[in-house]
């Protein structure tokens, strides 16, 4: 079954970017558009939480802290939903807590700031390798 948001004539895989903080959120839309990714950015749980395409998206980039909801539980709400779509949490300075919390979902860590290419080599890791920039 062909993933509905790859329709179009040039089809990118989507992923869901969350961060509350506008900043950090463009700078993530930005690259991963330069790697070929179409994004959809949120700046709430609410607003992420309440679309109706979630399970079609190659993955979400969450972060921990924000108002309400943190990542992790962003992330529990969409598999109580079944939706299953890998994850990736974004965080400075992650106690165990959270590290272990982040390891029991199956949720990979990458710790802000992004150094290298430690975000994008997650990316490809946890949402299935594709694509590369000469794909767009």
């Amino acid at each position: 079954m062909m993933n509905q948001l790859h329709g179009g004539s040039s089809p990118k895989p989507v992923i869901l970017v969350l961060d509350d903080d506008s900043a950090v959120r463009e700078s993530l839309k930005f690259t991963l558009g330069i790697e070929g990714f179409d994004t959809r950015a949120y700046s709430s749980p609410t607003d992420l939480l309440n679309e109706d395409y979630l399970a079609a998206a190659c993955g979400l980039v969450v972060d921990y802290h924000m108002p309400a909801m943190n990542g992790l539980e962003v992330v529990a709400r969409l598999r109580e939903r079944h939706i299953t779509i890998p994850a990736i949490l974004v965080t400075s300075h992650p106690n165990e807590n959270i590290r272990a919390r982040a390891a029991a979902a199956g949720v990979p860590i990458v710790e802000k700031p992004f150094v290298g290419s430690r975000l994008l080599d997650a990316v490809r890791t946890a949402f299935g390798g594709f694509p590369t920039r000469s794909s767009s």
